[in-house]
C-alpha cells in the first residue's frame, strides 16, 4: 500500500470499527501517516479520540470488530500491547499513573531493553540518558525520583516525552498531552516534542483544544466526530476550529446533531 505518491506509509488505519461493551464507538476510521509527519486529531468530547488511541495500542476493553491497523505494512491487531510497543508504537497517556518504589532511571533502562531486545551497558545508557535530558532541558534529578510519584501534571507529561525520546518509536500517539497543563507547562512539553521531531518519528497528536497546536505545528489536521474522520486539512484547519468551533463541520456531516452539540456546550470548544 502506498499513499498515492509511491511512499510507503509508516502507519495505516483502514475502515476501523471499535466497540466498547458492545457499544459501537468508532464507525469506519481511515488514517494514513507517512514517516516523519505530525498529524493532529481533534474533535468534540465523546467523538472517539481516546478510543482510537487505546484500540491502536491493543487495550482489551476496546474490541476491533472490523478493519485493520498496519504498522510498516504489518497488521498488529493480533499482537499484545507490549508486543505493539516493542514493534514501534508508543502511547503517551492522558492520565499517567504513578509507580511508587520504581526509580524513573531504572524504569527507563528496562523499557529500552524491552524495546531493543537487548540490555544496554550502564555507561552507554547513562550517556544517552544525560544527552536526552539535556536535549529536553530536564533536571537530571528528575530520573532519580519514583515514576510519576508526587509529580505535577506538567512533570508527568514531561516524563512521557522523555520515554518517547529514549524508546524512539516509529509512531508516537500523544493522547491529550496538553490536558490539565498551565501555559508554562504546555510550552515546556511542546518544546520537548519539537526537539524530537524529525524524519524518524511520526506523531499522532490527539487534542480537544487548539492551544498546543500554537506550539507544535502539525502537517495535517483531522476532525473526528461520531466515530468517523469527517474533515481533513492543513494547520489552518485548527485555527478555523479555534474561531468557529465544530458546528460548521458537523452541519455538513450530521445537521441534526448541531443543536444537541450546542446544548452540551461542546460546539464552541476546539
Amino acid at each position: 500500500m502506498t499513499d498515492g505518491t509511491g511512499t510507503q506509509p509508516i502507519f495505516v488505519v483502514e475502515d476501523l470499527h471499535v466497540s466498547v461493551e458492545d457499544k459501537p464507538i468508532l464507525k469506519g476510521v481511515d488514517l494514513v501517516v507517512n514517516q516523519g509527519e505530525v498529524h493532529a486529531l481533534m474533535g468534540p468530547n465523546g467523538s472517539g479520540k481516546s478510543t482510537l488511541a487505546n484500540a491502536i495500542m491493543g487495550h482489551p476493553r476496546y474490541k476491533v470488530t472490523q478493519g485493520r491497523i498496519l504498522l510498516r505494512g504489518q497488521d498488529v491487531r493480533k499482537l499484545t500491547p507490549d508486543q505493539r510497543a516493542r514493534d514501534g508504537l508508543f502511547l503517551a497517556f492522558q492520565y499517567p499513573i504513578s509507580i511508587p518504589g520504581v526509580v524513573m532511571g531504572n524504569f527507563l533502562r528496562s523499557a529500552m531493553k524491552a524495546r531493543r531486545g537487548e540490555d544496554l551497558p550502564v555507561r552507554e545508557f547513562r550517556k544517552l540518558l544525560d544527552e536526552t535530558l539535556d536535549l529536553l532541558k530536564i533536571d537530571p534529578e528528575f530520573v532519580r525520583r519514583y515514576v510519576n510519584d508526587g509529580f505535577s501534571g506538567g512533570e508527568k507529561k514531561r516524563a512521557e516525552v522523555l520515554q518517547m525520546a529514549l524508546l524512539k518509536p516509529d509512531l508516537a500517539i500523544l493522547d491529550e498531552t496538553d490536558s490539565g497543563l498551565d501555559i508554562d507547562a504546555l510550552k515546556t512539553v511542546a518544546e520537548g516534542i519539537n526537539a524530537l521531531r524529525g524524519p524518524e518519528l511520526s506523531v499522532l497528536l490527539i487534542t480537544h483544544y487548539q492551544r498546543i497546536l500554537n506550539y507544535v505545528k502539525p502537517d495535517i489536521v483531522h476532525v473526528l466526530y461520531d466515530g468517523r474522520i469527517v474533515k481533513t486539512g492543513g494547520p489552518e484547519l485548527a485555527g478555523e476550529l479555534e474561531k468557529q468551533g465544530y458546528d460548521w463541520i458537523i452541519k455538513e456531516f450530521a445537521p441534526e446533531a448541531v443543536g444537541a452539540l450546542a446544548a452540551s456546550g461542546a460546539g464552541g470548544e476546539a
